[in-house]
């Protein structure tokens, strides 16, 4: 099993202003550190060409999306908690709006299965409406891969 993992950010502004500048110029080196992470399998990217292209998607234009998949639970963390993503990380406050209710999710899917944005958002929705569960957990209340190997989409693709 691997690791699909979201979060989301409500941004100050719009990606283009002077205050997210900063922020901006720290996708490339930040997106090619979790590349060359252990562990890291695939992330969503908006453009192969320009590394500093953020996700368009039908969530609402101040919505930044980051949506991955590792090998493992640890590789993810010791990625974002353990690296430079870290010290960016610490900056949040700068460039995004403080929420109030869960803005990452993670849960387990078959190696080589790439999860669909919808189906990531709906597991955050899941996660906000249920609470954490196999389907739908955070780093705080951590599942094994064992717990969800038996969850119906997973019996699905095992077929």
């Amino acid at each position: 099993m691997h690791l699909a993992q979201l979060n989301v950010a409500h941004l100050r502004a719009p990606i283009d202003a002077p205050e997210l500048a900063t922020f901006v110029e720290l996708l490339e080196p930040i997106n090619d550190l979790a590349d060359a992470a252990p562990g890291f399998v695939w992330r969503l990217k908006e453009s192969e060409e320009d590394p500093t292209a953020t996700v368009v998607h039908d969530y609402g234009d101040h919505l930044l999306v980051n949506f991955s998949v590792w090998d493992s639970i640890e590789n993810l963390w010791n990625f974002a908690y353990r690296s430079a993503h870290l010290g960016v990380l610490r900056r949040r406050r700068e460039w995004f709006l403080r929420v109030a209710e869960p803005y990452s999710v993670m849960w387990w899917v078959p190696e080589g299965t790439i999860p669909t944005l919808a189906e990531a958002m709906a597991r955050l929705g899941h996660l906000k409406a249920e609470g954490p569960s196999p389907a739908a957990f955070t780093f705080q209340e951590p599942y094994d891969s064992n717990e969800a190997a038996n969850l119906p989409a997973a019996a699905e693709v095992r077929k």
